[in-house]
């Protein structure tokens, strides 16, 4: 620092595309640095010349010069903050899509990021977990979070991560060394069972149908996931849609598709970890309100399905 025992305040204004030459000029100029080069040489030896960012300054003569090149990598925060909803259910894509619209990704830039978890498993254990190469679906936590203005798709994404290792750390991390599942496979049932439902107390029976499927070796049959394939939310599928080859088509696979097909809010993984103790093996939607009507055998189940 240039005077750490009585420091001044210094506005800086660093403007666009100002070199790193002419930066150090500015600092020297200010008061903040001994030279000029000892600046250069520290950016040069970080390899962030390409990082310092245009702007102005808050910074101290107290400052040394790790604080002041870590200021100008960061850049200028904005302290206004906005806040934005992810719905629970929603696919990566519909991510992008409402944060687009709401000006704060570029969408193919955040699924460009999302499409491979190894862009972010050096700061998320839990990412870890997963196979090589798998993408966030299902690993942003749908909640209202606040960021600054301005924030990167990087640092969007983390807010969402960190809001689900939040809900691993709580409920999921020590209920999985009780279970015989994954972490994947345990956000995939959950997923399931996120997009099936729609009324909360029905989630542990949803969940316990899945459960007592896979147990008996039954095919999961579950319409979200071929809505998945299909990339819309097909009211009635037909024969031609439930035949459709693809890894994530549960009526013509065995046991779980390869990896969740939405993001599963706190009720559903819960319901995931915890079915209901029952014997069901069928549901089918009856209410007006999203409801359904559960069933042990297959000839209750066609007596239950409302008549077209």
């Amino acid at each position: 620092p240039m005077d750490k025992n009585n420091p001044s305040d210094v506005v800086v204004l660093i403007p666009p595309s100002t070199t790193t030459d002419g930066i150090a000029n500015i600092l020297y100029e200010k008061g903040l640095i001994r030279h000029p080069l000892i600046f250069k040489y520290e950016v040069r030896k970080r390899n962030v010349d390409s990082r310092l960012k245009a702007g102005e300054y808050n910074l101290s003569t107290g400052m040394d010069l790790d604080t002041i090149i870590g200021n100008l990598t960061r850049g200028v925060r904005d302290t206004n903050t906005v806040r934005f909803t992810i719905p629970e259910g929603y696919e990566l894509v519909q991510m992008a899509e409402k944060l687009e619209s709401e000006g704060l990704v570029d969408k193919e830039r955040f699924l460009e990021l999302t499409s491979r978890k190894e862009n972010f498993q050096d700061k998320y254990e839990f990412l870890r977990l997963l196979d090589d190469n798998q993408s966030l679906e299902g690993f942003l936590f749908p909640s209202t979070y606040e960021i600054y203005v301005g924030s990167t798709e990087e640092e969007i994404i983390e807010k969402m991560l960190d809001g689900f290792q939040r809900v691993y750390d709580r409920i999921i991390k020590d209920s999985l060394k009780e279970l015989d599942f994954t972490l994947n496979e345990i956000i995939t049932l959950a997923s399931i069972v996120e997009r099936e439902g729609k009324v909360d107390s029905e989630r542990p029976l949803i969940s316990a149908v899945f459960h007592n499927r896979l147990k008996k070796g039954m095919m999961l049959q579950s319409c979200a996931t071929v809505q998945y394939i299909l990339g819309e939310r097909k009211e009635v599928l037909t024969n031609e849609d439930t035949s459709i080859p693809s890894p994530y088509n549960t009526y013509i696979n065995e046991g779980l598709p390869p990896g969740p097909i939405a993001a599963p809010g706190e009720a559903s993984i819960i319901a995931a970890l915890t079915p209901a103790d029952v014997d069901y093996l069928f549901f089918v939607l009856t209410g007006e309100d999203g409801t359904h009507t559960f069933s042990t055998t297959y000839e209750e189940h066609l007596r239950a399905k409302p008549k077209r």
